[in-house]
């Protein structure tokens, strides 16, 4: 792992009001910094990726004017574990968040590391929050109770809800609890999710436009419920339960026509980044604001939600389809425009924006994701790295073109993913073969024995830590 910095850091401050300790100055010279996340976007759903069914000019323009990554990959192929190694730039296996977080943990008097985010992980906003207005407008799921709440992990402002997913309108979670926070406190307000983050993120833009801001605005769309604002309607005609303490709505439920609704959810959500950016420019701070979009994991085409286009497999396998994803970085006047083939993922974007804004912690951090920033602004290649991925009985191991997966496999003849766990090992060149259709382990045993005893290794080193 990568090191920055020296000595202790300890970040960690009580209570739900996270105060900032720094000075922050006036006139800096930072840049502001929008982390944008789509939840479940697949590689294939976005226009300027190849779809010609989804409109999203707003997105295509951000990639027009900064670099598209063909290659980048989520950590996780589910939801909290790419949000894990985001916010801590490390393997989301050392802080034990390998699958979805769960909504109520097993016993809330004695937390255990996969039941959330622990204070002992330094994030992204506990390191920025010194510098910046720090704010959090979406989805977390990184732990539900009030213990893992992100105004205790670097957030000054946290509006949002703390499970893997709620109905669009009633803001419902599939657990059917009401799961809408400002800050800790459940909060009942009217608005389409998406809507409502995307309006306090303008606010939070217009509030902080004279000094560096932090914003981190992990969408809803396009996961399920698949509902666009057009639905509020038939939320409106349910028969709603009795005002008594405890009742909440009901959640309206999925469309039937689930790939017009996603359409209708992705088109909605480019509006949204649409005047994100048309706030930039308004404020004349477009110039200083570096902007990420990414995905948390492929798509999820069944029943037509969502498009990972030519790759194969879905959300949820270790297959390129469950974790390669669009990913774009814009900054204009800094960035040049273009695509780029590197391989990136997520936990690279917090040692590079450590690098962006030029803040050098005071502690020792230690990240086993890389710095883009020659990526990005010098169009260089990254030193080669091997990368793994691990969810549940299936991992994969990738090595320049080389892919190797272990505990799921395809049916030979038909290519089709066969409903079976077990020490399967199968080999593919990316380069050659980007829907991983063809295994060629057995043409290749000493890149198969070389990757699996990296690995072993690379399970001993990430385990040591959990």
């Amino acid at each position: 792992m990568k090191v920055i910095g020296a000595g202790t850091l300890n970040l960690y401050i009580s209570g739900c009001i996270r105060r900032n300790t720094g000075n922050r100055g006036a006139g800096t010279k930072r840049p502001n910094i929008i982390l944008i996340m789509a939840d479940d976007l697949g590689y294939g759903d976005l226009s300027c990726y190849g779809n010609d069914y989804i409109k999203t000019p707003n997105i295509d323009n951000l990639a027009a004017r900064g670099v598209s990554f063909t290659d980048y990959h989520s950590n996780g192929v589910v939801c909290s574990p790419t949000r894990a190694a985001l916010l801590t730039g490390r393997y989301q296996q050392r802080c034990g968040i390998e699958r979805v977080v769960p909504e109520f943990p097993a016993n809330p008097d004695n937390y255990q590391r996969n039941d959330g985010l622990m204070e002992s992980e330094t994030t992204i906003a506990d390191v920025l929050n010194k510098h910046y207005s720090t704010a959090m407008f979406g989805k977390w799921h990184l732990g539900s109770s009030a213990h893992f709440n992100p105004t205790k992990r670097g957030f000054e402002k946290f509006i949002g809800f703390k499970s893997g997913n709620i109905d669009f309108f009633s803001h419902v979670s599939q657990e059917g609890r009401h799961d809408w926070w400002h800050g800790c406190e459940n909060v009942r307000e009217e608005g389409y999710t998406d809507r409502l983050l995307t309006d306090y993120s303008l606010k939070f833009i217009e509030q902080h436009k004279d000094d560096p801001f932090f914003l981190y605005l992990p969408y809803e769309i396009p996961h399920y419920p698949y509902q666009s604002p057009g639905d509020y309607d038939g939320y409106q005609r349910q028969e709603k339960p009795e005002p008594r303490p405890g009742n909440v709505p009901k959640p309206l439920g999925d469309r039937q026509d689930t790939d017009m609704a996603i359409k209708e959810m992705i088109e909605e959500l480019d509006s949204y980044i649409g005047e994100i950016s048309a706030k930039l420019r308004q404020l004349n701070i477009e110039k200083n604001t570096f902007i990420f979009f990414c995905s948390d994991n492929g798509a999820w085409p069944l029943a037509g939600a969502g498009s990972n286009g030519a790759l194969g497999g879905i959300k949820g396998e270790v297959f390129e389809g469950g974790h390669r994803v669009p990913a774009i970085a814009c900054w204009p006047g800094k960035i040049k425009p273009g695509l780029t083939h590197q391989t990136a993922m997520s936990m690279d974007v917090f040692p590079t924006l450590l690098s962006i804004t030029g803040i050098k912690p005071s502690g020792g951090l230690e990240f086993d994701g890389a710095d883009l920033t020659p990526v990005l602004f010098e169009n260089k290649h990254l030193a080669p790295r091997t990368l793994f991925w691990r969810y549940a009985d299936q991992k994969a191991v990738r090595k320049g073109p080389w892919k190797l997966i272990k505990g799921i496999r395809k049916n030979p003849d038909t290519n089709k993913l066969q409903n079976e766990r077990g020490d399967y090992v199968s080999l593919y060149n990316l380069d050659h073969d980007i829907s991983e259709s063809k295994d060629i382990s057995a043409m290749e045993p000493e890149i198969v024995n070389s990757l699996l005893e990296e690995l072993v290794q690379w399970e001993k080193d990430v385990d040591s830590d959990s």
